[in-house]
């Protein structure tokens, strides 16, 4: 099977991150949605040899059938559950079978235009006026956020329409449940309006203050060693929690992502022994592609979420080769003598991509710039871990907490924005590049080429031997290649 040279690059951008992929046809079809708690294992599996060979009949038909790959990333597995289900349902993609029926996850309503309005379940979100939360793929979930709600804000749970005194007769919600009863006028039509539109709220994700609350009787009763009240109190906030946290994301609200960012903070100020907290955070990340073409990006989160206007890129200047401490000195060591000349604010936090060699490679630079007082720090990539090189260990914080969530996200970014500035400068070289006068060398094998020997120069010292092993190449346009670049490789070689 040939891979294209455009799914061939996307296979090896994909991030190791939860989320959903879409398969594609020759006429750009949706013919698969996927799920996966890791992108990048999950995809390429499909485009090893073993798959090819030893799968199934349709999935090798699948597979021969992919031109093009989209992919969305989530915040985890539960997430990549729902939009794998929405994206099937929309698309109805032909190599999909299950959730193309009417499978739907459990969800709460509520129709403010009843006149005494309550909470309940629904497996189907319609197009009415009325006020969906969810879906959530766990019931369990639902079904205790649906029992907190009705407790802590006094709904109702009755069925009729216009409950009253004979409704009441039969009920004793007001004993049991906490109900408040508004079908004998023990709450007026207003007050019990205010309470239903104060849960809707909270459903909303806008009273996070509750959970906190939650959270702190969890840990009074413990103290207590009330320990069976506590271990229900826990389940309650652990649902909670699931509730506000692990919808789709484009449910979130914006004030959501402002309050996980801000209690990030405080949990790096905590766990980091900063002394404030990091309202403003700089991050830093060196790219190159076999030591050449060698850049940095910085990108910045005020008040924890990343701000575009602050980003900054750099070509590196002084380094040759594939030398990271080096480069990251380098570029810190020019950012920083910048904003002390300019007398600009310094971040309450430096965050560097890598291990304890990088972050050191900063820290030195920092000193020799009488800046050694900023706190920094590195997160290494393969474990999340937070480095700090003062002597204390490295740091790992939950996987889900908000604190590393700032971090990983700011990392991410600054990732991505290094990336983007080296593909435009690599895409330059190949559009200028000496094989543009080789006969039979196309953008295609160009781009082959340089992706590996690195550069014209490094190309000009190889053997035609080594160049003709280049997939597409061969022993007569290698010859050509040589000759054609042969200039440069004895340029650089009598450089001083």
């Amino acid at each position: 099977m040939t891979v294209s040279q455009t799914l061939r690059e996307k296979l090896a951008a994909l991030p190791d991150k939860p989320g959903c992929y879409l398969m594609r046809d020759r006429k750009g079809t949706i013919i698969y949605v996927g799920k996966a708690v890791s992108l990048r294992r999950r995809v390429q599996s499909y485009f090893r040899p073993s798959t090819l060979r030893d799968a199934p009949p349709k999935l090798r038909s699948m597979v021969k059938s992919v031109v093009d790959l989209d992919v969305i990333t989530v915040r985890g597995e539960a997430e990549a559950l729902l939009a794998e289900s929405a994206l099937i349902k929309q698309y109805r993609p032909r190599y999909n079978i299950v959730l193309r029926d009417d499978k739907r996850y459990l969800a709460l309503r509520a129709d403010p235009r009843e006149p005494v309005p309550r909470l309940t379940t629904c497996r189907i979100v319609r197009s009415d006026p009325a006020l969906y939360f969810g879906p959530f793929p766990s019931a369990a979930v639902v079904r205790t956020v649906l029992d907190f709600t009705e407790k802590r804000y006094g709904l109702r749970k009755c069925a009729p329409i216009h409950p009253d005194a004979e409704t009441y007769r039969h009920c004793i919600n007001d004993i049991v449940r906490f109900c408040s009863a508004p079908c004998v006028g023990r709450v007026t039509p207003e007050a019990y309006r205010q309470r239903f539109d104060e849960a809707c709220a909270f459903l909303r994700g806008e009273r996070l203050g509750v959970i906190e609350e939650v959270k702190a009787q969890m840990l009074a009763a413990s103290e207590a060693r009330d320990f069976e009240k506590a271990a229900a109190l826990r389940d309650t906030w652990i649902a909670l929690r699931e509730m506000v946290k692990r919808r789709v994301r484009v449910e979130a609200t914006p004030e959501m992502h402002a309050a996980d960012a801000r209690a990030g903070l405080r949990g790096l100020r905590d766990r980091l022994g900063l002394p404030a907290l990091p309202t403003l955070i700089e991050c830093f990340d060196i790219s190159n592609l076999f030591g050449t073409q060698s850049v940095a990006s910085m990108v910045a989160a005020v008040d924890g979420l990343p701000d575009r206007r602050l980003y900054r890129r750099f070509r590196i200047r002084t380094v040759e080769g594939a030398d990271d401490p080096r480069s990251m000195a380098e570029v810190v060591g020019r950012r920083y003598l910048r904003v002390k000349e300019e007398g600009r604010p310094l971040p309450g936090l430096i965050l560097i991509d890598g291990g304890v060699t990088q972050l050191r490679a900063a820290r030195e630079a920092l000193a020799a710039l009488g800046l050694g007082q900023v706190p920094t720090a590195g997160l290494a990539k393969q474990l999340e871990e937070i480095v700090l090189d003062d002597g204390r260990p490295p740091l790992l914080l939950p996987r889900d907490s908000d604190a590393l969530r700032v971090l990983t996200r700011l990392r991410d970014e600054a990732h991505r924005f290094a990336i983007d500035y080296h593909r435009r400068l690599r895409n330059r070289l190949i559009r200028e590049s000496a094989l543009d006068e080789v006969p039979g060398i196309g953008p295609a094998k160009k781009a082959a080429l340089l992706a590996r020997f690195g550069s014209v120069y490094r190309l000009a010292r190889a053997s035609v031997g080594e160049i003709g092993a280049v997939p597409g190449i061969g022993q007569a346009l290698a010859e050509a290649v040589l000759r054609a670049v042969a200039s440069e490789g004895r340029g650089k070689g009598n450089a001083p």
